[in-house]
């Protein structure tokens, strides 16, 4: 289990982080835990999360294993974008309050422009989803960011 806190591990603050915590990571993958918890930003009134939300439950995931990354090697956390999503299909159309889910991300694809490909899975009692998720981590982020401003009509 790693102790590190989220907010350390990945760019999102207070009520956008979706996942709990970090069971454990290496140089190919990452197995995080989420509890389904009523009341957060994307919950319907029953309290059950859309399945949709599973692809941001597994990009947070994604997030987190650059952020171990980083942490490990005395980095600052570095920006991500979700560029898109493969693939995705769950065998229920909501997580229900209360549930547990553990996510696990493998990397099958990562370059040194900061492109990535991951394959995600969810999985919980009674529910599995699972996608593909292309990643974009730009080398210099704040340069990247800078430089869209400047094209911005």
């Amino acid at each position: 289990m790693i102790d590190w806190p989220l907010a350390e591990l990945i760019p999102h603050a207070g009520d956008m982080i979706l996942i709990d915590q970090v069971l454990s990571f290496d140089e190919e993958q990452i197995h995080t835990r989420a509890t389904v918890k009523p009341g957060g930003l994307f919950n319907r009134p029953d309290g059950s999360l859309p399945a949709w939300v599973g692809i941001e439950l597994m990009a947070q995931s994604v997030a987190a294993y650059a952020g171990c990354h980083a942490r490990r090697k005395g980095e600052p956390v570095a920006l991500g974008f979700l560029l898109g999503t493969r693939k995705f299909e769950c065998n229920v159309e909501h997580f229900p309050a209360g549930a547990e889910l553990s996510i696990h991300g493998l990397r099958s694809l990562e370059d040194d422009n900061g492109m990535g490909v991951f394959e995600c899975h969810l999985r919980g009692d009674g529910f599995h989803a699972s996608a593909r998720l292309n990643v974009f981590r730009p080398p210099q982020a704040a340069a990247y960011l800078d430089e869209s401003k400047d094209e911005t009509p």
